[in-house]
């Protein structure tokens, strides 16, 4: 199924992004975790792409074992910064071999060191542009409530996600947040500006204190007093900070979906656990089945 029709549905929705190991020797471990959260029957689950590429056959794999051995719609990232365009095809061709019919189109981070000088890809919007060419996916795009780090404004960030949709994007999932009010006013600017296409607030639960540091490095997302507070007076406590970050996570759902916004993404960091608490807090709103 493509996510654009799993979109449709009036009833909320929760979907979840799972990243596929780094080495072969951990694939099995990740394989487990991934499987786990796969039995929750989530709307659909997305699989990360390492920059440049690096894990690229596991994306395609795990995509494919999410889909075709589980049941459950997927999503595959594609990142472009630092490909070809032959090498972009040849990895569409693997996807549609694979059975895959979604792909996140992403830029993906600059590596250090990086020649710039011969870019095939400098935008999201150019690979998106080239996968919706190629045929037979539905494609999405990522969008950043507070804003593009590389970004001069809000006007110039608008402005790009509008070329992205242009490009072929039929839906956009956000960057972490951790304010919903940010991601209101967010809605209000894109809407004013045109764009139409759903918008999917990507939700990741911090649940050890490590976390926090690299959430913000990774997102630059602020993060508001309530949850530094629950950070400092539970980040020593693994088991606590657990409980209180799903407890967070889960609060700004719900009121999400109390605002009408019917359809969620989890950053998972491939811990079941932590989806599956989530949906029990949720049993009542969503109809997962566990």
């Amino acid at each position: 199924m493509k996510v654009i029709d799993v979109l449709k549905s009036p009833h909320p929705t929760l979907s979840v992004e799972v990243f596929p190991p780094k080495t072969d020797a951990s694939y099995k471990t990740v394989e487990e975790a991934v499987e786990k959260i796969a039995d929750l029957n989530p709307s659909y689950m997305s699989v990360t792409y390492g920059a440049g590429g690096g894990t690229s056959a596991h994306t395609v794999s795990i995509a494919k074992h999410i889909q075709c051995d589980k049941n459950v719609t997927a999503i595959a990232h594609l990142t472009c910064i630092s490909s070809t365009r032959e090498l972009v095809k040849e990895q569409l061709k693997k996807l549609r071999e694979a059975g895959i019919e979604n792909i996140l189109a992403l830029r993906g981070d600059i590596p250090e060191g990086f020649d710039m000088g011969n870019l095939q890809y400098h935008h999201a919007s150019d690979l998106a542009k080239d996968i919706s060419d190629f045929g037979g996916f539905c494609v999405g795009g990522a969008c950043y409530p507070e804003g593009h780090p590389e970004s001069e404004n809000s006007i110039e960030d608008i402005d790009n996600l509008k070329k992205k949709i242009d490009a072929g994007c039929e839906y956009l999932t956000t960057q972490m947040f951790f304010d919903n009010n940010i991601h209101y006013k967010f809605l209000y600017r894109v809407r004013e500006k045109g764009i139409t296409a759903p918008i999917i607030p990507g939700i990741m639960p911090i649940t050890n204190a490590k976390q926090v540091e690299r959430a913000i490095k990774l997102s630059g997302a602020i993060m508001p007093p309530r949850f530094l507070s629950i950070v400092d007076r539970f980040g020593n406590a693994p088991d606590a900070m657990l409980q209180a970050g799903i407890a967070y996570a889960t609060d700004q759902i719900i009121d999400l979906f109390a605002n009408g916004i019917n359809h969620i993404h989890i950053y998972s960091m491939n811990k079941p656990i932590v989806a599956q608490k989530i949906l029990e807090n949720l049993s009542s709103i969503i109809k997962w089945k566990i």
